[in-house]
């Protein structure tokens, strides 16, 4: 089973969320950012260094909300999802993704997400941010 850690960005009662390129797993398709665990680094480690590379945003990893598992062809993942903080004054660059937006739980309905993020919505939609 692969780790994966994913940040959940909030600001102003929205989550960020960004669009995956084409030509990628999973072609335009939102998620959460975030990115596979390497070799000798912890969860939050790892969603910090993927936050910097796809996002250039220096982020303060928050609380553990939850994890979730999924199998595709290519393999089963856990997904390891943490609250994150960002400066107020930070604007996400999409260095990875094609696009990206600020939306409420409740409007995560308008976009597809890929399905191992389900439960993470679900998640989301019930507890709240």
């Amino acid at each position: 089973m692969k780790d994966v850690s994913a940040g959940i960005i909030v600001r102003n009662g929205k989550i960020f969320i960004a669009q995956r390129p084409e030509g990628k797993p999973l072609p335009n398709v939102w998620e959460f950012p975030g990115g596979k665990l390497e070799p000798g680094e912890t969860l939050p480690q790892c969603l910090k260094r993927e936050l910097k590379e796809e996002l250039d945003v220096d982020a303060e990893i928050g609380e553990f909300i939850m994890n979730t598992t999924y199998g595709y062809a290519s393999g089963e993942f856990r997904i390891n999802v943490y609250r994150v903080h960002i400066p107020d004054d930070a604007e996400p660059k999409l260095n990875v993704h094609q696009n990206a937006a600020w939306v409420t739980p409740a409007e995560m309905d308008n976009y597809e997400f890929p399905p191992a993020d389900t439960d993470i919505i679900r998640h989301l939609k019930t507890v709240g941010l």
